[in-house]
């Protein structure tokens, strides 16, 4: 707008379009106070912007800051927004950024009867991809709905590479408000499908885990409260919640392992008194599905029977090797 560049209309997705929306709730069309431009929603009654918007615009610029991870959000909005543009010809300038989490590649593959909106691609939880990189895999595996392409143009990332240490200048959502919850967020979100609290209701959600049935097991306790633009409605609220501070965990060691940690969920369900709980949704509305978050129903059974890790991580192949060689086609940096 500085520049005396037509901004026509912006687009915002989940948290709205300056990030301040509570998580899962409908952002409203608005306008955005600091420039007057129409901020039209992408997390409410549209997903994709209609072909009546594109017809306004030359060329839509796509710059989202991403965290690598399946479930969150920000890829699905990639998705549809390309489609989108294919549907109507429209070109997309897609201004790259770093992938914090872009050393990680692990999980389990998306099985397709799970599709969800917290899991939209045949990836593993964490995919190692910056937005650009995931955008043209979008294009190549032929992803979008029948098999359209969107024209793309990539600005790509100055001396970046996917081993690179990087901390995020602005947060990309209001629950991961520090360096530490965007590091631990691919290990610690699988809780959200489970009674246990990530932290939700306090300043440091996805740094702690804890649920006050672990009362006697724990020294360390939090307890969640409704916090506006952050969590109203936290699980277990007003609660005493004991169990696991992650706050000082060793970030550059759990990097160097190169694989997500599932000791914590496997210890929390064994601590838990009553199993059948642990993982059942109806005991509670702010809890997720566990089996979508996973993109499998097979975590979910083997941390039940108590399988051992290596069993577990046997069982993502050959899916998770597969997706690692078809992603290298579609690399943009080292």
């Amino acid at each position: 707008v500085a520049r005396g560049i037509n901004v026509v209309m912006i687009f915002g997705p989940e948290h709205g379009f300056r990030g301040n929306a509570s998580a899962g709730d409908k952002v409203n069309d608005s306008v955005d106070a600091k420039t007057g431009i129409p901020a039209i929603s992408l997390y409410g009654k549209l997903k994709k912007p209609t072909s009546e918007q594109l017809a306004k615009i030359d060329v839509l610029v796509f710059d989202i800051q991403d965290v690598g991870v399946r479930f969150y959000t920000y890829i699905n909005t990639l998705g549809h927004v390309m489609q989108a543009c294919a549907e109507n010809n429209k070109e997309m300038v897609l201004l790259d950024r770093p992938n914090p989490n872009g050393f990680l590649i692990d999980g389990p593959i998306l099985e397709d009867h799970l599709h969800s909106g917290i899991g939209m691609y045949p990836i593993p939880i964490s995919h190692g991809l910056t937005m650009g990189e995931f955008a043209q895999m979008i294009n190549g595996e032929g992803w979008l709905p029948n098999k359209v392409k969107c024209k793309l143009k990539i600005v790509k990332l100055a001396n970046y590479n996917h081993q690179m240490p990087y901390t995020l200048p602005v947060l990309p959502s209001p629950n991961l408000n520090t360096q530490q919850s965007i590091m631990l967020y691919p290990d610690v979100c699988l809780f959200e499908g489970t009674i246990l609290s990530q932290g939700r209701g306090t300043y440091m959600p996805f740094t702690v885990l804890g649920a006050p049935m672990l009362k006697g097991k724990y020294s360390f306790s939090f307890k969640p409260q409704s916090i506006k633009g952050m969590s109203e409605t936290p699980l277990h609220q007003n609660q005493e919640c004991y169990g696991l501070d992650l706050r000082k965990v060793d970030i550059a060691a759990l990097r160097k392992t190169k694989q997500l940690n599932l000791k914590w969920l496997m210890e929390l369900y064994k601590a838990y008194p009553e199993k059948e709980k642990f993982f059942d949704k109806s005991f509670s509305k702010q809890m997720n599905d566990f089996d979508k978050l996973a993109g499998t129903e097979n975590l979910k059974k083997q941390i039940i029977a108590g399988a051992s890790e290596e069993t577990i991580r046997k069982s993502w192949e050959p899916g998770l090797s597969d997706f690692k060689k078809a992603r290298e086609k579609y690399l943009l940096y080292p």
